[in-house]
């Protein structure tokens, strides 16, 4: 079978290069072979990043094309077998179904409280001219908002050490366990003091804890809570069968790792191209100042120039670096090249988003992109497409913006070292390959122009 021309280095060099510097690995291949390539990780699999190719690929699954959850096995081990990631076929369309009306977007406004009232709580912590780690504050802010939406006013000692023991599994991004995700040969436990011992104990711990909510809900029942968990247990497919006991746990756990750590990463970013660019802090300061003390987060949500900003930073630096795979079903044609059944296709979110063609001087930060035109779902898909496209993305969007507005109505903050950041593999996120510091300057103001304008 001939694929896409790819590097031609032996299969283990290229996925040392894969795990260890990803970003730089697909942008040398794409500077070379173009919009199309074959990475020799066992099995090759194909990367695309073409904008059409990735229409033909996204819009034809169970067609040309199927997502198999053999091939999302990197997740199991964190987010169990049951998760709506892992699953494939038509277990995933039922507990997609399942899983879609709490992240409706109308249900969006009943989370707005919440977000304001934690952001609140955790940057009123912050004093003046004392430095701290922004993806650490994004982390607390991030993890307590999606254990308030879905458990609801969640606290005491349960709470409590879920939240640390998921804080803990999270920030365990070492090089090794990236490495283990990859190999599961080297899934072994060889005791509480080994990497991947001592995951799964935690592990087991936290799925302990989620069980015991879940059995406190059955025994007691209360239709009058709006909780994510709540809406779930009470969600039925089309046969009026609901979820298991066991895939209720999985799905919880993929909403807390997937919906806390992907965010704060993404806030991070933000915050951190905000302070870096004077240009782009005035422009957006103004847009928020002008909404007012106290602003609805529906305004927030709709700020044009915020929007922009959100979109740039997922676009120079997208969380999640990769579309879900796909395995080819049926003979398909892919940017030129016949692709036979069993082919694995990726699409890179990464190197589209680095289209010099799509965004001129795609290395600076231009929110200003965003204004000018409209891109397609497969121009800028930060979210991922098609039936694997992210489930929570209309909640991220919501949680970001206004997280964002609060921090930067209530602050006014300076990065403490200036210098650039480069993007790194985190686990399986791309974050910042340094810690980014910022620093309390003083409590915003809103200037006097603003004042007087909302008093007209």
């Amino acid at each position: 079978m001939k694929l896409p021309n790819g590097p031609k280095s032996p299969a283990l060099i290229q996925m040392l290069q894969w795990i260890f510097r990803p970003m730089p690995f697909m942008e040398d291949c794409a500077k070379r072979y173009g919009d199309i390539f074959t990475l020799q990780l066992n099995p090759p699999i194909v990367f695309v990043s073409n904008p059409q190719a990735l229409q033909q690929i996204l819009t034809s699954d169970t067609k040309e094309f199927e997502a198999p959850n053999d091939w999302n096995t990197v997740f199991e081990p964190m987010l169990g077998k049951n998760s709506v990631i892992t699953v494939s076929g038509e277990v995933h369309r039922r507990q997609r179904q399942l899983l879609m009306p709490p992240f409706h977007g109308d249900r969006m406004r009943t989370y707005g409280q919440v977000i304001n009232d934690v952001t609140e709580q955790v940057i009123s912590q912050w004093q003046i001219d004392k430095s701290f780690c922004v993806r650490s504050a994004m982390q607390i802010i991030t993890m307590r908002v999606i254990m308030q939406a879905v458990f609801g006013l969640y606290e005491g000692s349960r709470a409590q050490e879920l939240e640390e023991l998921l804080a803990i599994m999270l920030n365990e991004t070492s090089p090794l366990r990236v490495i283990e995700l990859y190999f599961p040969a080297l899934q072994k436990d060889f005791g509480p003091r080994s990497s991947w011992g001592r995951f799964l104990r935690r592990k087991q711990r936290v799925h302990q804890l989620l069980n015991e909510e879940i059995q406190e809900r059955r025994e007691n029942p209360d239709p009058s809570r709006t909780d994510i968990l709540s809406l779930l247990m009470a969600a039925r497919d089309e046969a009026g069968e609901g979820m298991t006991d066991a895939e209720l746990r999985d799905e919880l756990m993929t909403l807390l790792t997937a919906g806390h750590e992907t965010t704060a990463t993404a806030l991070t970013w933000a915050l951190y191209w905000i302070h870096k660019l004077p240009s782009v802090q005035q422009k957006l300061l103004q847009e928020l100042d002008s909404l007012g003390d106290r602003p609805d987060p529906s305004s927030v949500f709709k700020s044009p120039y915020l929007n922009a900003v959100y979109s740039e930073a997922l676009r120079i630096y997208p969380v999640g670096m990769l579309t879900f795979p796909r395995v080819v079903k049926t003979p398909v044609s892919l940017c030129g090249h016949d692709l036979e059944p069993g082919t694995v296709v990726l699409g890179s979110i990464y190197l589209t988003h680095q289209r010099e063609d799509l965004y001129p001087q795609h290395q600076q930060f231009k929110p200003e992109r965003f204004l000018e035109r409209q891109f397609s779902p497969y121009e800028f898909l930060p979210f991922g497409g098609g039936a694997r496209r992210c489930i929570g993305m209309a909640f991220a969007q919501y949680e970001m913006k206004v997280i964002l507005a609060k921090i930067l109505s209530s602050w006014d903050l300076a990065l403490v070292d200036d210098g650039d950041v480069k993007p790194k593999r985190r686990g399986l996120v791309t974050g910042p390959n340094r810690s980014i510091q910022m620093v309390a300057k003083q409590q915003h103001q809103l200037s006097s122009r603003t004042l007087e304008s909302s008093n007209i």
